[in-house]
């Protein structure tokens, strides 16, 4: 069939509007993002939590919407883990989620187990649930104490283990977890070579005092990620995911959302990562992401002061304990 050239313009003009729409939808859901640390990736500032909090959606297909909800809403982080819900519950709504649209999602999960026997099987049972034969992120999940790392570091452990699945490519990365001791993490960090790492970070697990110069390291504070654990992370490029922004809303009231959320990204993050149990909560943590901007250290010195002193020892008590599964 012969083209006029009328019709011809006509067509690409309309092509060209559709595309510039497109572009201009996807421009108003996409978040800022950051490198994740030294892996080459770049992911968005905000990551969807499927732990306890994406559990209390009771139904399947409840969650699932909710997660596809995030997911539009930009939020193409995802964080689960082998032990959130019996089963792989949590990886297996996920991967209901993401049928048909992997392609930039970044999914992220851990192994909790510390037999590496039992975590070699985890992490196929993991790839099933999730419906994919590689995941972008493999944690070890919730490191505890000293006698929690040296069980981690035998000899054809967990940690090797790890190692191997990504010398095998059933995952790209990965990393370490801890929302219980920053001393013993920090030691972790500076042992071995991980692509990433996830830690407590916000205002109330600070470890800073007022100064005569601003904020600095409070020594008789020895419980605080951001102090201890971070600076090692840092300087070793690791991308670093902060989790327990609001402390599971115990936080929330004392400080708004927004300044919570913009504390822990203010900090050398990647990316922080967010439970989410309605589906209010995805739209406005998503808006609350597009629009960042990095608090002064003058604010977050005053948001640290007011929350610290108040939650610190209670905080700390409750992630001694605290399984988020």
């Amino acid at each position: 069939m012969k083209v006029t050239r009328r019709e011809f313009l006509e067509t690409t003009a309309a092509g060209t509007i559709a595309a510039k729409a497109a572009l201009a939808a996807k421009s108003d859901t996409a978040l800022p993002t950051r490198a994740l640390g030294k892996t080459g990736v770049h992911v968005p500032i905000l990551g969807m939590g499927a732990g306890s909090r994406f559990l209390m959606y009771k139904e399947d297909d409840e969650a699932i919407a909710a997660m596809q909800k995030a997911l539009d809403a930009g939020i193409t982080y995802i964080d689960s883990s082998d032990d959130y819900g019996k089963d792989h519950l949590s990886e297996r709504r996920v991967g209901q989620a993401i049928k048909g649209r992997r392609n930039g999602i970044f999914i992220a999960t851990k192994v909790s187990t510390r037999d590496p026997d039992a975590a070699e099987r985890s992490m196929e049972t993991s790839l099933k649930a999730l419906g994919v034969d590689q995941v972008d992120l493999l944690h070890i999940h919730q490191l505890m104490g000293e006698d929690d790392l040296a069980r981690l570091e035998q000899k054809g452990g967990v940690l090797d283990r790890l190692m191997k699945a990504r010398d095998s490519k059933m995952t790209r990365f990965i990393g370490i977890t801890s929302h219980h001791d920053p001393v013993v993490l920090k030691t972790a960090l500076e042992r071995h070579d991980f692509d990433c790492t996830q830690m407590a970070l916000n205002g109330a697990l600070t470890g800073m005092k007022s100064g005569p110069k601003g904020m600095v390291p409070n020594p008789a504070i020895t419980t605080s990620f951001e102090t201890i654990a971070l600076p090692v992370a840092v300087k070793k490029k690791m991308g670093i995911l902060a989790m327990k922004i609001f402390a599971q809303e115990a936080l929330v009231g004392q400080a708004s959302p927004e300044k919570l959320l913009y504390y822990s990204l203010s900090l050398p993050v990647s990316a922080a990562v967010v439970g989410m149990p309605k589906l209010e909560f995805i739209d406005e943590n998503a808006r609350l992401a597009r629009s960042f901007k990095p608090l002064p250290k003058g604010e977050m010195k005053k948001i640290s002061l007011a929350l610290a002193e108040t939650n610190k020892v209670a905080l700390d008590e409750f992630f001694r304990t605290h399984q988020d599964a």
